[in-house]
């Protein structure tokens, strides 16, 4: 397999991050989570329970953008929850590879509630982030489910990759 550039979306508590570290040792690149490219603005403006529009995501996707174009193999975990923001990060980025990790409000929250020092928390950050959820069809995006163990979603990521 030729090293892939990957994104691992959905929304916040989905296990971004977890089977992202996990996917990018196995492949033996870079990990990248997209949260950690916030502005200190959006990241008070999250911590205070307020969601984000798309104004305050525009300079994000644009440094993450950039961020893909420059790797020559990466997985990032990012949201990506509007068509058009994937449509943005795939624009100059033809090898990146979409994997939805799919789950419910009731399957994610209790992983939310149990965070400890994330800015991102709440009930109602979350209903929103799937309130804003445009959910990619199966050619945009392979769609994995976060109720498997963690080496189990690992495993399907693998797999829909060497497909």
């Amino acid at each position: 397999m030729t090293k892939p550039k990957i994104l691992l979306m959905g929304v916040s508590g989905c296990g971004k991050s977890l089977i992202g570290a996990r996917l990018a040792e196995v492949l033996q690149i870079p990990f990248h989570d997209a949260d950690s490219f916030h502005s200190e603005a959006n990241v008070r403006k999250m911590a205070n329970g307020v969601p984000l529009n798309d104004d305050d995501r525009a300079d994000w996707l644009a440094t993450l953008a950039n961020l893909v174009r420059s790797e020559p193999a990466l997985v990032l975990g990012c949201s990506a929850l509007k068509r058009r923001y994937r449509d943005f990060l795939r624009d100059g980025n033809p090898d990146l590879q979409f994997l939805y990790l799919h789950g419910d409000y009731d399957t994610i929250l209790p992983r939310l509630e149990s965070r400890r020092d994330h800015y991102f928390a709440g009930a109602a950050m979350l209903r929103n982030q799937f309130e804003q959820l445009e959910p990619p069809d199966n050619r945009e995006a392979c769609s994995i489910d976060i109720r498997l163990g963690p080496d189990e979603i690992v495993k399907a990521c693998l797999d829909t990759l060497r497909r």
